[in-house]
This record gives structure tokens, sequence and C-alpha cells, in this order.
């Protein structure tokens, strides 16, 4: 099989590329991005190419390929929510048009839990039939539903395509940590400290709970669900739900009380200030999520993350102590001193 895979110096990209080249059943890999990485990846290839409108034709990079996944994203400017619906809902839509313009036989598409509408009140996890109308008042969540609902008729428009669409819920590694903290936190969060004993006490905001996984075990399904003959949507994550407790165990801190409310001000004159990139919004759409039921990826993909979300989040704050990051221009280091796009 011959691959192409979008947005693949990033978080998730440098883990569904290795690990799509590490499948016997995968002759070729092809890496896209708008720039090229420095990291050399045995079996992957690299190209040059913008997702964006006004880009080149994507249709002649997908020619011949037998699957494309599509993980191009850009998560900032959160003060321009106009140039990341450029990006990310148009882009994409390039993507799955010239998918179809050039036969590709199928489109596995990075999802999110995100796309999701609010979960029920009591709690349950919820399975893939579960409403995609998103959060309309974080742009993320406003872009990954709309995408679901243009897919919709997508798949009705192009009956023969294979179509995939991958809903994770949070992705952490250790060599996404510098990335991360640039994209949510800003230059503000004192990522040398974060260490057991080093953190007295984290703020517990008030219903807030979410689900991890590990990258590359999500790379792992990405893969299957390439070599697999499947169809639709997977829910993708790990046991168990964490909340800022969880979090507090693996730095040995407290944990003191923040009401939502409280949290969400902090936040929304931090954003207005542009001392942190993250808009409150965001923490709006988070704590309202659903919990989500992995068990058709475990049935149909035959998936298993191999980590815990604990220790996806633990992996994750060993990257920020260290500066971790990899040779990519999304993912350079803070220990380089380098800044990522």
């Amino acid at each position: 099989m011959r691959v192409v895979v979008t947005g693949a110096t990033g978080n998730a990209g440098t883990s569904v590329v290795r690990a799509l080249a590490s499948d016997p059943a995968v002759t070729y890999v092809l890496g896209a991005a708008r720039r090229l990485p420095g990291l050399e990846i045995r079996g992957v290839h690299w190209a040059e190419a913008d997702v964006d409108p006004g880009g080149a034709d994507l249709a002649g990079l997908f020619a011949g390929a037998d699957a494309v996944v599509h993980l191009a994203w850009k998560f900032q400017p959160t003060h321009d929510p106009v140039e990341t619906w450029r990006t990310n809902v148009l882009g994409s839509v390039r993507v799955f048009e010239a998918c179809a313009r050039a036969g590709v036989p199928a489109l596995v598409y990075a999802s999110s839990v995100g796309a999701y509408s609010p979960g029920p009140a009591d709690g349950r996890p919820v399975d893939e039939s579960w409403p995609t109308h998103g959060w309309p008042g974080a742009a993320y969540t406003r872009e990954k539903a709309y995408l679901e609902r243009y897919l919709d008729g997508y798949q009705l428009s192009h009956p023969g395509m294979r179509v995939v669409r991958m809903r994770p819920g949070f992705l952490f590694k250790e060599t996404s940590a510098s990335e991360q903290r640039r994209i949510f936190a800003g230059p503000l969060l004192p990522w040398r400290l974060i260490r057991p004993g080093f953190v007295p006490a984290l703020p517990a905001v008030t219903g807030l709970r979410f689900q991890a996984l590990h990258t590359d075990d999500a790379a792992q399904a990405y893969r299957a669900a390439v070599v697999r003959p499947v169809r639709g949507p997977f829910n993708l994550v790990a046991d168990p739900v964490l909340d800022t407790a969880a979090v507090a165990d693996l730095l040995r801190a407290r944990t003191v009380p923040l009401p939502a409310a409280a949290a969400r001000a902090a936040l929304a004159a931090a954003w207005r200030l542009h001392l942190a990139p993250a808009a409150p919004g965001l923490l709006d759409a988070v704590l309202r999520l659903p919990l989500l039921d992995a068990g058709r990826a475990r049935d149909e993909l035959g998936w298993v993350p191999a980590r815990t979300a604990s220790e996806a989040v633990g992996a994750f704050l060993q990257g920020l102590r260290d500066g971790a990051g990899l040779d990519t221009p999304p993912l350079r280091g803070a220990a380089s001193g380098a800044r990522g796009r």
C-alpha cells in the first residue's frame, strides 16, 4: 500500500508515519507538511505541501495513493478564527476533494472528541452514534463539527471511497510537550519547574475531567484503519478517566478547588491580554465533552492501547520538564530555544 499523510510533522503525524512505515502491508509512506523537517524516519519520505486555499493542487500529490490520512490542523491564532477556519475547514475540504479527483480508495480523517455535542447529564460514556455538533463557543469544536457535516454529504457523493473518521481524546507523548506548551499555555508556564515535588498545588476546576491516550497508541489505531477494510467513526481513548487530582498525583502536589466560573474569568483575562494562547471558549468546551466508549475500535480495529491515560500524561510531563521535542518545525524542543510555527 502507498499512503500519504498530511500534517505529518506534528504530534499525531510523526507517530502515524512511524507506525505506517513499520507495517509490512504498507510499502510507501509520504509525509506532507508545510515545511520540511530535519527528522529522518526509516521508510518515510517527505514532501512540502500546503493544504490552505491558494496552495498547489493536492490531487497530484495523492495520485497513486491507496490511502490518505489527513491530520493537518492549525490551533493558532486563536484571536483570528478566520485564519484557522481557512486552514482547518477550507483546507480540509481541499484535501477531501483532491482525494476524490485523484481516485484515492480510502480517506482516514482526524476528527476529535471535540466534534461531539455536550455529553449526557448522567455522565455515561457515549459511542460513535452520539451527535457531533460540537460546542458553538469554541473555534476548534465548531471546525471539527462542521467537517463532520461536510463528510456526511461527501460520503453520499463518493460511495466507492472508504471514509474513516478517528475521534480521539487528548493525545500526549513526551516529544509533543514543547509544542503543546506553546499552543495552549504560552511562554508564562515555568516548564522547567513542572516536576514532582516542585509544584505545591494545582487548581482543581469544578467539573473538569478528561480522557487521554498516548499518541503512539493512537497511531496504531490509524495504522489499523488504513490497512483494514473498515469505514465510519472510531472513538479512541485509554483508561482511566482523569481529573486534576490524577495529574496532581503525578506531580506529588495537592489540589485547590477552583470554581469553573473563576477559572474561565482568569483565562479570559489572560487571553485578552495575549498572555495565554488558549481562548476561554475552549475551557467551556472541555467542561462539556462527553466521555467516550472505545469498544468499536477494540472490536473492529483490534486496537488496545498499550499505555494508560495516566502514563500518557506522565510522558507529557516528563517532556515538559526536559523541553523535549523532535526535529520538525511544529515539535522543535523548548530546550533548543527554537519556536514552533
